[in-house]
């Protein structure tokens, strides 16, 4: 039987160690905001996001991706403190519960970045790529931990306006390209790229890019699919998001397939079996 391959793709330093890819990583989603599109308002405390992280990692999860400003399509705008008060509790906590656990924060805001990686949190998961703070690329630089960059065009609040592609694949490679020497020349080692589903992004867009998402290889370095629950999957199927599992499943299939190596997830124990059939 044929399996599946990861991509070749550099390893990454993460506190010191060294976090390779011959089988694909999970990424567990840890929101603590009151807001985010599927689990909102679940881990708002410090004792629930406590909970959330344990049962993420017994899961499974190899990295825990913190998030105090929801992302989504329409998502309201809260200040830098309001999204630090949010998330540095939980960081704190968890890195006090759990040492070993390899912590990311998803922040597109320099001050957050630091604030974070101060208290204990290992990778920045930027999703506007730098574009909606011009002190992010050197702010990692500055702390050397690994920088996901991800494409995205406008804000959360506007983003959906503003989808017009001469090339989906190419415009979103152009971007990252750019974006990553731009890094390279502030000394910045270890990038991640994200293509940026459902950012910026046509349902068909969407679609498009994650078919031809091998493409991104081009550049050597790992890429990290994101697309759990997303309305890309429930919206093509008339259902919500709390029935968008098998979608996600399926979508992930394709995502391996096509070499990607981290999968960023909310069930994180259904991403592992995924990977354990097919590695």
């Amino acid at each position: 039987m044929k399996k599946f391959h990861t991509a070749t793709a550099p390893a990454i330093n993460v506190g010191g160690k060294l976090m390779t890819f011959e089988k694909p990583i999970v990424m567990g989603i840890l929101n603590v905001t009151p807001d985010s599109f599927y689990d909102g308002g679940d881990n708002t405390t410090v004792e629930k996001a406590l909970e959330k992280a344990s049962s993420l990692l017994t899961a499974g999860a190899q990295i825990l991706d913190i998030g105090a400003y929801s992302s989504r399509p329409g998502a309201q705008l809260i200040s830098s403190q309001e999204e630090m008060d949010r998330a540095l509790p939980p960081i704190l906590a968890i890195r006090e519960a759990f040492p070993e656990a390899i912590l990311s924060i998803d922040t597109f805001r320099a001050d957050v970045a630091a604030e974070a990686i101060d208290a204990g949190v290992h990778i920045v998961n930027d999703v506007s790529g730098g574009t909606l703070d011009e002190e992010m690329f050197a702010t990692v630089a500055k702390y050397q931990v690994p920088y996901i960059l991800m494409h995205m065009r406008g804000t959360p609040e506007n983003m959906q306006k503003q989808t017009e592609y001469t090339d989906i694949v190419t415009d979103v490679a152009t971007f990252l390209g750019e974006s990553v020497a731009k890094l390279r020349d502030l000394g910045v080692k270890d990038i991640i790229l994200d293509p940026g589903f459902g950012f910026a992004k046509t349902i068909d867009q969407n679609y498009e890019l994650l078919y031809r998402v091998n493409e991104l290889h081009y550049f050597g370095l790992p890429i990290l699919g994101g697309i759990s629950r997303k309305s890309m999957i429930y919206k093509k199927l008339g259902i919500t998001a709390q029935d968008a599992l098998n979608g996600t499943t399926a979508l992930n299939t394709l995502l391996l397939e096509r070499g990607v190596q981290l999968l960023r997830v909310h069930d994180v124990a259904e991403a592992k079996q995924l990977i354990d059939l097919f590695y």
